[in-house]
C-alpha cells in the first residue's frame, strides 16, 4: 500500500502541475501543428504510463478491500485525468468544465490518501 501511496501522491503533483499549465500557458496557435503535438506527446507519455500504473495498483488494493473505495471511482479518475490531460494541454475546455474535471480527480486522490493513512475511508 505504501507504493499505492507514493504513486497517488506523484499523481497529485502532476495535477497540479497540469492545472499551472492550463492556466498560465496558451493553447497552440493551429491545433494540427506536428511540432507541439510532438513535443505535448513526449511530455504527456510518462503521464498516461504513471496513470495506468496508479490504477491496476489502486484496483488491486481496492480488490483486497484494504481501502472502501469503489472501482467505478478508481476507474473514472484514471478517464477523467487523461481529459484534463489533454485539456491542459490545447486548453480546449471552458474553466467551469475544468475545475471540475480537477476536483473530482483530487477528491479521490485526497481520499485514498487518507484511507491509506487511516486503513479505511472516513
Amino acid at each position: 500500500m505504501e507504493q499505492l501511496k507514493v504513486k497517488t501522491e506523484q499523481l497529485k503533483k502532476e495535477l497540479n502541475r497540469l492545472k499551472q499549465m492550463y492556466e498560465q500557458n496558451n493553447p497552440p496557435e493551429d491545433f494540427k501543428d506536428k511540432q507541439f503535438f510532438l513535443w505535448m506527446k513526449a511530455d504527456s507519455t510518462p503521464v498516461y504510463d504513471m496513470l495506468a500504473d496508479w490504477e491496476t495498483t489502486a484496483l488491486n488494493v481496492v480488490q483486497q478491500q484494504d481501502i472502501n473505495l469503489h472501482p467505478q471511482q478508481v476507474v473514472s479518475t484514471r478517464e477523467n485525468m487523461e481529459l484534463l490531460l489533454m485539456h491542459s494541454y490545447y486548453k480546449d475546455a471552458r474553466q467551469k468544465r475544468y475545475m471540475e474535471l480537477y476536483q473530482s480527480i483530487e477528491y479521490i486522490f485526497d481520499q485514498l490518501l487518507r484511507s491509506l493513512k487511516t486503513g479505511r475511508t472516513p
